[in-house]
Formats: structure tokens, C-alpha cells, sequence
């Protein structure tokens, strides 16, 4: 079932961001099966990533959090907060599921 994990990165944690993204391309590579979508959320300018959006198809609510516990972002504490909802499928890639 799908869930959205929706994060706000921590002011002035861009450079940590920055020296952890490798790690965090390569989690997201190795566990690419469970994601429907994902990417970072940008600043009006398109410059600066200021948290994460991922939608996952994992079986419930605490695969989720293991899934966003285990991103290495997680664990070096670049997220101030984040948020994990269940999500309905309607519409993706332009296509209707409906």
C-alpha cells in the first residue's frame, strides 16, 4: 500500500545534505522496487533542497518508517520534521488509476 513521507530539511543543513546525498542515491538505487516517486522539494529558484517527497509501496505504516528511519538523511539529521500519510492512488505519470 502506498504511504507519503513528506520531510523539512533543518535550516543550514545544506552542506550536510550535500556530503551525505551519495549515500542517500545509493539507498534510494538499492530500494528503487518500493519507490512509486521521490525527489527533493526546491526552492522557488530551483537551487536549494529544502526537505525530501517520497511515495512508497511498502505493506504498512512501520515499513514506512523503517524505509525513512534507514535513509542515511535520516540518520545524520538533515529532516527537522517529517510526516508519513497513507496515499490513494489517482492519477501518476499523466495516467489515470481511477
Amino acid at each position: 500500500m502506498p504511504f507519503l513521507i513528506e520531510t523539512w530539511d533543518k535550516p543550514d543543513h545544506g552542506a550536510v545534505r550535500q556530503a551525505h546525498r551519495p549515500a542517500h542515491l545509493a539507498y534510494l538505487e538499492k530500494n528503487q522496487s518500493l519507490l512509486l516517486a521521490c525527489g527533493a522539494k526546491m526552492d522557488d529558484g530551483g537551487t536549494i533542497p529544502e526537505g525530501s517527497f517520497y511515495i512508497v509501496d511498502v505493506e504498512d505504516r512501520a515499513a514506512a518508517e523503517r524505509f525513512i528511519a534507514a535513509d542515511p538523511f535520516t540518520q545524520v539529521g538533515v529532516p527537522a520534521r517529517m510526516t508519513i500519510t497513507r496515499w490513494r492512488l489517482a492519477f501518476l505519470d499523466r495516467r489515470s488509476y481511477l
